[in-house]
């Protein structure tokens, strides 16, 4: 009997060291005999070429926010530029920058995740920037990938003092909910903030340094993390990035969204106009469980804003009948808008903005 089982372990084992060793040897990045000779752990190699990361990444550690935009960053490619104060330059439509006479009033400042940062589209293609040249006001992006809602507002409190705007608008997705009960996400440590006897406690500030990608692998990644077979099995179904992704929780299951409610008391606090704005990601309308579970954080939220006493904008109405219309990856990327997206929420957010006289005439 034990021979037996023995044999079949030996089989198992062996049938997939052969498949391992043949997909390395097919890899089409890296196939062949690097691949074979080369074995390193693959979620330490996604972690360390991570964009808060190196001396060259876009984003740099801050000690309030977790991280910021690197000051007077120039990307490789010329898509992305932040200026000396770690905001995403806003050009007109055809790549200059609008001359501040051109611009009336004061600014309208814009906090949120990569959406309204406009990752995966140029300056001059985000929505912020589309709503600049459609409001004729000068816009600040102040918006950063990765951030979390909690984030967002300290960002809007600690800006609006010197920025001075006429009006705040913040963007957020379902997942920046979740972002706020987590200490780290994508390997870069933030603050995070408790519910003390009904009052918002900021935590894990001034923040540390991000630890080494490789200081923060579980077990299994220890284990497994070099195996090209299963890599290729978790990108085929999906699962690769919460694999590699280095997040660390530290507040239940359904907290983000409860915090909501107080963090949006805080952005009201400021003084100044708000909107707030739901945004949505491609995979919203890839599957049901998905979609049943962002719509119900979003509802959620935006009810917290309103409580707050701040204006809110679904842009789902909008957004679904374009997907319905065009098609889904006419309206996005890869994982965020498409020009043709952004440019969309920059039109639908430019009416509500004027329609509610924000800023007032």
């Amino acid at each position: 009997m034990v021979g037996r089982v023995a044999l079949v372990i030996g089989s198992i084992l062996f049938s997939l060291i052969v498949l391992e060793l043949g997909v390395r040897a097919v890899d089409r990045e890296q196939g062949g005999w690097h691949a074979l000779l080369h074995w390193p752990n693959l979620v330490v190699q996604a972690r360390t070429l991570d964009w808060a990361s190196g001396p060259n990444s876009r984003a740099v550690p801050d000690t309030r926010l977790g991280f910021v935009g690197r000051p007077n960053y120039a990307s490789s490619d010329g898509a992305l530029h932040y200026d000396a104060h770690s905001f995403r330059v806003t050009p007109a439509p055809d790549g200059t920058v609008l001359a501040d006479m051109a611009l009336k009033g004061p600014p309208i400042l814009v906090v949120g995740d990569s959406y309204a940062h406009g990752d995966e589209v140029r300056d001059a293609e985000t929505w912020p920037a589309h709503l600049q040249a459609l409001l004729h006001r000068r816009v600040v992006n102040a918006a950063m990938s990765g951030y979390g809602i909690d984030q967002m507002v300290l960002r809007a409190a600690m800006v609006a003092p010197d920025v001075k705007p006429a009006a705040i608008v913040l963007s957020f997705i379902a997942d920046d909910a979740r972002r706020a009960e987590m200490k780290r996400v994508w390997g870069a440590e933030k603050p995070w903030f408790e519910l003390v006897n009904g009052q918002l406690v900021e935590r894990n500030v001034p923040v540390p340094p991000s630890p080494p990608p490789a200081s923060t692998l579980d077990i299994w990644q220890r284990l497994f993390g070099w195996s090209r077979l299963l890599d290729t099995v978790l990108e085929s179904q999906g699962w690769k990035y919460e694999w590699q992704v280095d997040y660390a929780r530290v507040l239940p299951r359904g907290t983000g969204v409860k915090l909501a409610c107080p963090l949006f008391e805080r952005l009201a606090g400021i003084g100044v106009p708000a909107l707030v704005v739901a945004e949505y990601d491609p995979y919203h309308w890839q599957n049901d469980d998905y979609r049943k579970i962002t719509r119900a954080t979003d509802d959620a939220i935006l009810a917290c804003a309103r409580a707050a006493g701040l204006a809110t904008l679904d842009l789902f109405p909008t957004i679904d009948a374009a997907v319905r219309e065009k098609g889904l990856w006419k309206i996005y990327g890869r994982s965020h808008p498409g020009p043709a997206g952004t440019e969309l929420a920059a039109h639908r957010i430019a009416e509500e903005v004027q329609r509610l006289h924000m800023p007032p005439r």
